[in-house]
């Protein structure tokens, strides 16, 4: 069963003690690397005030199907986008434009009172509106202001576009990614936008720290060119140290450890690591096969790399005589490393990620309830989780513009009928 968020008043009780309770982040950011980095801010306790395109919001709010369908007599149109959903909770959102003066005016007071600026705009764009980071660092010396580009504030490509696949290919991480003697294939998620939402949140509550001995904000310039090479982690070691090629494409299984890959099994899918000689030995009872022990093919991991190909097949023949199922029965309590491969579906009805609470469900405003996955994050002295459903475009425009800039409701539609706010 789905675990439920408690009560607003409950979570508003309790958001002062999360950790970055008293935050207030300008989020000028759209897609995923950028609101991923907001939204784990967000989940942290900070204030995030996202700031959308007065007309059609976010990109990924038309990026369906699917769409949580809104309820009878709330809004009109196919709902709210799946993506969106998953990147935007806990987030406050005012429909702006900064195309005018007075579009940008408002946003400037909103500079002077937040601690954090994040955009992912094309490098120089935001300096012709005057939100660059030399005329925010004049408003606010105190501004961390933090900027999420494909390929960063120097070098040949930074004017270029960002797209997660493209830095994916570019990077290395596709070359590496696929079956051994397939193609080059993509991740399954935008993974690289992903690591650069983590990298730039980490570095954003890095400078805050900083910021509460020196006083001085800074500009943090993070692309996801770099976080792609930074995560290529062992595998870019390897060439570095050896000054040889990668060994290219492995599919499931590993270069340098037999067996240690996915095999198929009568009803599905199953990995099954043998990480060393004394897991394998294990491996070799359970699938009733005590002579590959001793066989020098296969005794000492060294030998049954030189021989994966035959290993690997006799292997399987075994794994495809039972379901996916019998052979985590099989394999319970053994020590040895295994998983069955689920779909995604199975997995978010997983009994432990049920049990971790990874996904709850909480009230939407005009779509009702949702399932939503939750912060993977547990403290022990504080509760993060889903304060607010990911907002309506323009759902806290009222309330951000009356609170923080001042502006009365007269002079809040005043800019309505100009196109201005939403």
């Amino acid at each position: 069963m789905y675990g439920r968020t408690t009560s607003m008043t409950h979570w508003h009780r309790i958001s002062g003690k999360l950790p970055l309770a008293g935050i207030r982040i300008l989020d000028l950011t759209r897609v995923l690397a950028g609101p991923y980095c907001t939204q784990i801010l967000a989940d942290l306790g900070a204030e995030i005030i996202k700031v959308e395109h007065p007309q059609r919001g976010d990109d990924t709010r038309a990026w369906g199907p699917p769409y949580a369908p809104y309820k009878t007599g709330t809004k009109h149109g196919p709902g709210e986008s799946a993506y969106f959903l998953a990147v935007n909770r806990n987030k406050k959102s005012i429909g702006l434009s900064f195309q005018n003066a007075e579009g940008v005016k408002i946003l400037h007071d909103l500079v002077r009172k937040s601690d954090v600026f994040v955009e992912n705009f094309i490098p120089g764009t935001l300096k012709k509106y005057g939100m660059d980071y030399a005329t925010l660092k004049a408003i606010n010396p105190g501004l961390i202001y933090t900027s999420i580009t494909g390929y960063g504030q120097t070098g040949p490509y930074r004017k270029r576009a960002g797209y997660d696949v493209m830095v994916e290919a570019e990077m290395g991480l596709m070359h590496i990614t696929g079956m051994r003697d397939g193609p080059p294939v993509k991740v399954g998620v935008a993974v690289t936008d992903l690591t650069t939402g983590l990298y730039a949140s980490n570095s954003i509550m890095a400078a805050l720290l900083a910021r509460s001995s020196t006083k001085e904000g800074q500009h943090i310039d993070v692309a996801l060119s770099d976080c792609q090479v930074a995560t290529l982690a062992n595998i870019a070691s390897s060439v570095l140290i050896s000054g040889e090629k990668d060994s290219g494409r492995w599919g499931t299984a590993h270069p340098s450890i037999v067996p240690y890959r996915g095999f198929q099994t009568s009803d599905g899918d199953i990995m099954i690591g043998g990480g060393n000689d004394r897991q394998f030995q294990i491996l070799c009872d359970l699938l009733g096969k005590p002579e590959w022990k001793i066989d020098p093919l296969y005794h000492t991991n060294s030998a049954r790399v030189q021989n994966r190909q035959q290993l690997e097949q006799l292997l399987e023949e075994i794994t495809q005589t039972k379901t996916t199922q019998e052979w985590l029965e099989i394999f319970d309590g053994s020590g040895m490393a295994y998983a069955a491969i689920n779909d995604i579906f199975t997995t978010l009805n997983h009994e432990h990620v049920l049990a971790r609470k990874m996904v709850v469900e909480i009230e939407h405003e005009t779509c009702g309830p949702l399932k939503l996955l939750n912060t993977p994050i547990k403290f022990s002295e504080s509760e993060p989780g889903i304060r607010s459903a990911p907002p309506t475009l323009g759902q806290h425009t009222n309330e951000i513009l009356q609170q923080l800039v001042g502006i009365e409701s007269q002079g809040i539609e005043a800019l309505r009928h100009k196109g201005i706010v939403a």
